[in-house]
């Protein structure tokens, strides 16, 4: 330092203390400059104060030379301290020079300038609050500082600089936040540490309200959970639990939008192996439970990044159970939000105050349309944000739900999705067809071939919930307004036809059966798929296929799913596998509980409905000639099934058919048919019945299931041992030739060639039944299936009458 230069109003003395090596030296320089301050105090003299605090900043603190910077440190120190009260008119030009020396290489000189900046922030306390970003500027440098004495020293200095602002309520939180949004994101554990403990004595503030600019540093916050270091996670948990309680009492004035795709990312693991993570994780689930319960609706619009963060931890195992509670409860309240107001139509901005519809759903009805192939594809996801609400620029809040459709598929199409997160997506498309039927049957056509599809699963319960979805799509009476797409090789169809008595085969009627809810163009498309891909997958037909079909007996008419696939397999091209359908679906009538009703409505032929059922069961059952006779026997036609068993002889008769006959024996002998049985009672009046079932004998081999028919049928009584005593009589006066009118004579008489045997009285629903036409209608099914069967055994045939149907 030049020695020449003038320094007034320092003394020379003074000046050679200040770059003196020694501490003490300088310290007694200190006291003089303290000494000479106070004169100019007393004096009121503002001019020479601010030019010995010059001095001492730009020759002294910001010297090249160490011992002078160190110097200039105290004295600047020595300034405040005589200042006093006065200090704050000074401050500006006190704390730079300190705040430079801060990043001074020597850190014996970096603790000086802490020293010397704690005396000045203690003598000014709340006047420091105007300069409170450069002082945490620097403290947050210092607080990562290597050497363990700077560190000390910073740490008195925060403890100082946050007893004042917890005292004072001048702090410029507005001026205060840009800073602290920067510095949360440093990586350094101690710069974090000081941060943390920053933000945990500012909200403890009363006067200082945080809670508004927390969207701003929320995201930091979450940052810093994921630190190494167990007491900054400690730290930090208490901050964010702090917050979450405010936010709870007072709701009304949380910015929830702001933060909501903030959570939206952090509920979502980038690395799981890490188990900072999951706290992450856990800690930003439980926000979201905590916003979507107290938000309510204003969360719609982000429902689809929400629903991309929740549904995959619904799948996690105990290791994480707190995360998947919080979850599932995220997952259920979002659900509680959508209510049917969002079916509503879109309305532009003159709209947006404009009362809601009260029609809900459309009352027109669409036309018929081809339906969709199982194999058409969806819309693509590529270029889906999860993270962007659809309304952002509109004032009233709306459901996102062209984006949770887009993510509720793309989990659905994904193999790896485990089963509860599946079972959680098919519940939304439930939930979503039930509230917003309209707009969603817009997304039906992309949607279908994956809920096909996920009929496939491994799992029942997701076959279950997948079942629902297809039920309501196949029965809500939205879809009329949206008709479904085509789907190839099949007759346009909207609604479930059923063929009127006395019509030639093949011929369609007009109307849908009375007895029956009518059912949207999907149900239809629905059945064809379902079948197109039992033929594809004949595992999924041999496995799953009752359970499936019993379970859409449940949720829809049972009459229509049967009435459907037989008028859909009666044009079936692949034989094998309508034989083999119609074996499936008449093992399911004979024996589910969920068939009870339809077995009663075929067992006796009173009404047009149960008539039209039966034939046109009767016309694909064909495909499977067993299945047909179980069906006469269901309904009560013995005479019809006698005529069918004799043509039997006509047919080549292979294992699998006589496996099949052995069935239906066991069949015979089960409480389906128990009414049967007791039929055999009544000798005279079931005849056919008798021929039927000994022609089924004849037809088996010397097995188990001859011998239990054999048995059975050694039971049947002599019919003179029947008779009761006015029948006894009848025949005695008719062997004399002589009439005795009874009143069972009198049933006689009113049968006709239709009736099984004397004495059924006949049904006229029944009687209008043409079986010879039926008969025919299996001759030429049959033929069919010979024809083929000898076409893939390279044997031609020439017979006449077989023909393709």
């Amino acid at each position: 330092m030049n020695q020449e230069k003038d320094f007034s109003p320092l003394t020379p003395n003074i000046v050679r203390a200040l770059n003196d090596k020694l501490y003490e030296k300088r310290k007694v320089a200190a006291l003089e400059i303290e000494k000479l301050v106070r004169e100019f105090v007393a004096q009121n003299n503002s001019t020479q104060i601010r030019h010995v605090i010059q001095i001492l900043a730009a020759e002294f603190a910001l010297s090249q030379h160490p011992h002078s910077r160190k110097g200039g440190l105290i004295g600047l120190a020595a300034c405040s301290i005589a200042l006093g009260k006065d200090s704050g008119l000074y401050l500006k030009e006190l704390i730079e020079p300190v705040l430079t020396c801060f990043n001074d290489s020597d850190s014996r000189l970096r603790y000086y300038a802490c020293e010397a900046l704690y005396n000045i922030v203690k003598v000014a306390r709340g006047a420091v609050l105007p300069h409170f970003n450069l002082l945490f500027d620097g403290l947050s440098k210092l607080a990562a500082d290597p050497d363990p004495n700077v560190k000390s020293g910073s740490e008195l200095l925060d403890r100082l600089l946050k007893d004042i602002v917890t005292e004072s309520n001048k702090f410029d939180l507005v001026a205060f936040v840009p800073l602290l949004r920067e510095r949360i994101y440093s990586n350094n554990q101690y710069a974090r540490q000081f941060i943390i403990t920053w933000i945990l004595v500012l909200e403890s503030v009363p006067d200082i309200n945080l809670l508004d600019y927390l969207p701003e540093i929320l995201d930091g916050l979450f940052q810093i959970l994921g630190d190494n270091s167990k007491e900054i996670r400690r730290t930090c948990e208490v901050v964010l639990g702090e917050f979450l309680k405010e936010i709870k009492k007072t709701p009304s004035s949380v910015k929830f939008a702001e933060m909501a795709n903030i959570l939206v990312i952090h509920c979502q693991v980038a690395d799981e192996s890490k188990l900072t993570n999951d706290l992450i994780q856990l800690t930003a689930m439980t926000w979201m439970r905590e916003f979507i319960q107290l938000a309510g609706r204003v969360v719609l619009p982000y429902s689809s990044g929400i629903l991309t963060a929740v549904l995959p931890c619904l799948s996690y195992d105990d290791r994480k159970k707190s995360t998947k509670e919080a979850a599932s409860a995220c997952n259920h309240s979002l659900m509680k939000l959508v209510t049917p107001e969002d079916d509503e139509d879109e309305v532009g901005p003159r709209d947006a105050e404009s009362p809601p519809r009260e029609d809900g759903l459309p009352k027109t009805e669409g036309d018929g349309n081809d339906m969709l192939s199982a194999s058409q594809e969806s819309v693509g996801l590529s270029n889906i944000s999860f993270f962007t609400p659809a309304t952002a620029d509109r004032p009233q809040v709306t459901l996102d739900l062209d984006g949770i459709v887009q993510v509720l598929d793309r989990h659905l199409r994904d193999v790896s999705t485990g089963m509860m997160t599946r079972i959680a997506v098919l519940k939304w498309l439930y939930h979503l067809y039930i509230k917003t039927p309209r707009k969603m049957f817009r997304h039906t056509d992309s949607l279908f071939p994956m809920l096909l599809k996920t009929l496939s699963d491994e799992s029942d319960e997701v076959i279950l919930k997948d079942l629902e979805v297809l039920a309501e799509i196949a029965s809500s009476p939205a879809g009329q307004s949206y008709p479904a797409g085509s789907c190839d090789n099949i007759d346009n169809k909207q609604e479930l036809k059923v063929p009127k008595l006395g019509q030639p085969p093949g011929s369609k009627a007009v109307d849908t059966s009375p007895s029956t809810p009518s059912m949207n163009s999907y149900f239809y498309k629905f059945m064809i798929n379902l079948l197109k891909r039992f033929s594809l997958e004949r595992k999924l037909l041999e496995n799953r296929g009752a359970f499936i079909i019993r379970q859409l007996c449940l949720l829809l008419h049972a009459e229509n799913i049967f009435h459907s696939m037989a008028d859909i397999l009666l044009k079936e091209e692949d034989l094998k596998f309508a034989s083999t359908m119609v074996q499936t679906l008449n093992t399911i009538l004979l024996t589910s509980a969920e068939l009870f009703q339809l077995r009663n409505q075929l067992k006796d032929l009173h009404t047009q409905e149960s008539c039209s059922l039966f034939c046109c069961l009767y016309r694909s059952w064909c495909h499977n000639p067993v299945a047909t006779v179980s069906l006469c026997f269901l309904t009560q036609n013995y005479k019809h099934a006698y005529a069918l068993i004799q043509k039997f002889g006509d047919l080549e008769v292979t294992v699998d058919f006589l496996m099949e006959v052995d069935k239906l024996v066991q069949l015979i002998e089960s409480p389906i048919f128990t009414y049967l049985r007791l039929q055999l009672l009544d000798v005279e009046n079931n005849p056919y019945l008798i021929k039927a079932l000994y022609g089924l004998l004849m037809l088996l081999p010397q097995s188990q299931a001859f011998q239990l028919l054999s048995h059975r049928l050694r039971c049947v009584p002599n019919p003179e041992l029947m008779r009761t005593i006015d029948e006894s009589k009848y025949m005695e006066s008719k062997q004399q030739g002589t009439s005795v009118f009874t009143p069972a004579s009198a049933d006689r008489r009113k049968v006709t060639s239709d009736t099984d045997g004397p004495g059924r009285p006949i049904r006229s629903p029944h009687a209008q039944i043409d079986y010879n036409d039926l008969l025919q209608h299996f001759d030429r099914v049959q033929s069919k299936h010979l024809e083929v069967r000898h076409l893939r055994s390279g044997r031609a045939t020439d017979h006449p009458d077989r023909k393709l149907i």
